[in-house]
């Protein structure tokens, strides 16, 4: 059995505070009561809460993307995953996205990380040391533009079923692209 870290513990409090508060809400206090550490166990794994919210997103979607390539698992596996994630945590990402300040920035923070993972997918699973210009751009377009819908679909702006927009998210993944991830 593995044990949490701290750094999963003040996560874990932070999503439980985050089911029955606005995120704006939560203070470090908040945080750190609900679970028992101190305010010092929290600035030593976190500069602040957004850092908080930032590492948690990763931590937690990391592990579908790393997925890819292994025992046939797919790019286009990893919309329909990312999308029973983003359903199973609705709550607390809608809420994420409705009460902090950082709407924009978490857009574009999901955007740089769904990138940065795409252009090591296309480097590890093709053998090359770097990207063309051309084809880092079409990475970021298509990352930048499906983080943007897929916090649309988040916060109820979009009204298809989960499965459905995946599917559309693999059909829009420009054909230069296809040929490194398929």
């Amino acid at each position: 059995m593995k044990r949490m870290t701290a750094k999963e513990i003040l996560a874990q409090s932070f999503r439980e505070l985050a089911e029955k508060k606005n995120i704006d809400k939560i203070t470090i206090k908040d945080i750190t009561d609900n679970c028992g550490y101190s305010p010092a166990t929290f600035y030593r794994n976190y500069s602040d809460k957004y850092d908080l919210i930032a590492w948690d997103y990763v931590h937690r979607t990391t592990e579908i993307v790393d997925k890819v390539g292994v025992d046939g698992y797919k790019w286009r596996d990893t919309w329909f995953d990312a999308f029973h994630f983003f359903e199973d945590n609705l709550h607390y990402l809608k809420n994420l996205l409705e009460h902090t300040s950082g709407h924009d920035s978490f857009v574009k923070y999901m955007g740089t990380f769904n990138s940065e993972h795409m252009v090591r997918c296309i480097k590890d699973t093709n053998g090359l040391q770097k990207l063309d210009d051309d084809l880092k751009v079409y990475v970021q377009v298509y990352c930048y533009g499906t983080a943007q819908m897929a916090c649309e679909w988040i916060l109820g702006n979009i009204h298809f079923d989960r499965d459905h927009l995946a599917e559309l998210f693999e059909k829009a993944l420009p054909e230069p692209l296809k040929q490194y991830l398929y």
